[in-house]
């Protein structure tokens, strides 16, 4: 049986009249035409917004409000919205759009480095977040943020910024004595460690003062210790270094002699040596050392003057008083009278201070035997005693001469006719003894004006 002639009738008739639910209509897709056909017919699905209101119009006043051109308002709640503030019922029986209220909600918030946040709702409406920074760094910025409507925050994203300065403890350095002869100390402690209370990562610390283990002198040092986080924050702190000195009480050199001493002259273990001048004997201890007690070992020291034995039988005996004590200036004249005799000692008058300055002793022989005299300054010499020192150093009696000895009893010089003072001071000078003499003199300050 041939069926097209049946299957042709079929679609005229569905195009004339139309088929529910083809999606075809004869019509077409004119909605007032499916709302004059369907009219108060229940058309989309009934509308129901949670959080929020809504209120609809429909076109001729029908009961329900669902039918097809129905326009409704939607109104969410504060925190809430919606994709459209008004819908519409279409043909489609679909609302025009989604008419869900739907809450509010910020972009999500980045995380600050080295700190971070916590919120009361998430990213969502009102919702208020709390900043927070790791130990040991600072909130830079709005502690809080809050979601708005605009569905923007209110603050920007903080930073945390290690503001905090490192931790550094110095060390209590208990108070050094010297070690014996010195007025130093070796002083030793342990380098401290910085600490950081942010990040961990500190520069080397930085001492300003004396390394450990080096040797510290009398007094107070102050020092300190600095390091660096790397921020740049600075944290220090202060010590101080006290080194002290076991001392006696001062020492002086004494009258008619010198003194010197090694280390700083008063410190524990310095040794004191004592040395008389020419024509002094030194009485108590050549040397003193300070002792640990804080007192000088030994007696004090005195120079007495030297007691001249003119009683000695030989002009030897009387030479050996000398040694290494007193240079000797033996003058020696036929008469008081003798001219270049008087001009000589005329002369020497105004020189006494160089030449005790120079440790000499002079020695008159004058006259000829038996009828000699010899003298030190007030101090006679017996005839025979003279005699034998004149014989003893070739010294002719019927003339005028001196003799220059020094202390070690060797004739240095010999002169016919007499010299001026300055002239014999600057042999004397000339002498190996005398320049150390002249030392140890400027350091007494022992001078003479004239």
């Amino acid at each position: 049986m041939d069926l097209w002639p049946l299957l042709l009738l079929c679609v005229q008739l569905c195009l004339s009249s139309g088929y529910e639910g083809s999606g075809h209509y004869g019509y077409g897709d004119d909605e007032d035409w499916y709302s004059r056909r369907y009219k108060g017919t229940p058309w989309c699905a009934p509308i129901k917004v949670k959080h929020g209101d809504v209120s609809c119009r429909t076109p001729r006043g029908e009961h329900y409000r669902n039918v097809m051109g129905t326009r409704c308002k939607i109104r969410c709640k504060q925190g809430y919205e919606s994709q459209s503030s008004e819908v519409v019922c279409m043909a489609s029986k679909h609302w025009s759009s989604n008419y869900a209220c739907r809450e509010i909600r910020c972009p999500k918030l980045n995380m600050p480095a080295n700190g971070g946040y916590k919120c009361s709702d998430g990213s969502y409406f009102n919702s208020r977040c709390e900043f927070f920074c790791s130990p040991g760094f600072t909130l830079k910025g709005q502690k809080t943020a809050t979601c708005q409507h605009s569905k923007q925050w209110s603050a920007g994203v903080p930073t945390c910024v290690d503001m905090d300065p490192p931790k550094i403890k110095c060390p209590n350095v208990k108070d050094k004595w010297a070690e014996p002869g010195k007025v130093t100390a070796r002083v030793t402690w342990d380098t401290p460690e910085g600490v950081d209370t942010a990040d961990g990562i500190l520069t080397d610390v930085i001492l300003k003062g004396k390394a450990p283990k080096s040797d510290f002198p009398e007094g107070l040092h102050k020092m300190s210790y600095t390091v660096f986080d790397r921020a740049g924050n600075k944290g220090s702190c202060r010590f101080t270094v006290r080194v002290r000195v076991r001392r006696c009480s001062e020492l002086f050199p004494p009258d008619n002699g010198y003194m010197k001493c090694d280390s700083d002259r008063d410190n524990y273990g310095a040794t004191c040596n004592f040395k008389c001048t020419g024509g002094y004997e030194l009485q108590g201890s050549a040397a003193r050392v300070c002792q640990y007690g804080l007192t000088w070992s030994g007696a004090d020291t005195n120079c007495a003057p030297m007691n001249i034995n003119v009683g000695v039988r030989t002009a030897a005996a009387l030479l050996d008083q000398f040694y290494e004590k007193r240079r000797l200036l033996i003058i020696s004249a036929p008469t008081a009278a003798n001219h270049n005799y008087r001009f000589q000692m005329t002369n020497l008058q105004h020189a006494q201070c160089g030449l005790d300055l120079r440790h000499v002793t002079v020695i008159e022989l004058v006259g000829t035997y038996p009828a000699q005299i010899g003298r030190i300054r007030h101090t006679l010499l017996p005839p025979l005693l003279s005699l034998q020192l004149r014989l003893l150093l070739q010294i002719p009696q019927r003339s005028f001469q001196m003799v220059l000895v020094d202390k070690q009893g060797t004739d240095k010089q010999r002169y016919p006719f007499p010299i001026t003072a300055a002239e014999l001071f600057t042999t004397i000078d000339t002498f190996p003894l005398r320049k150390d003499e002249m030392v140890l003199q400027q350091e007494a300050g022992q001078t003479c004006q004239s």
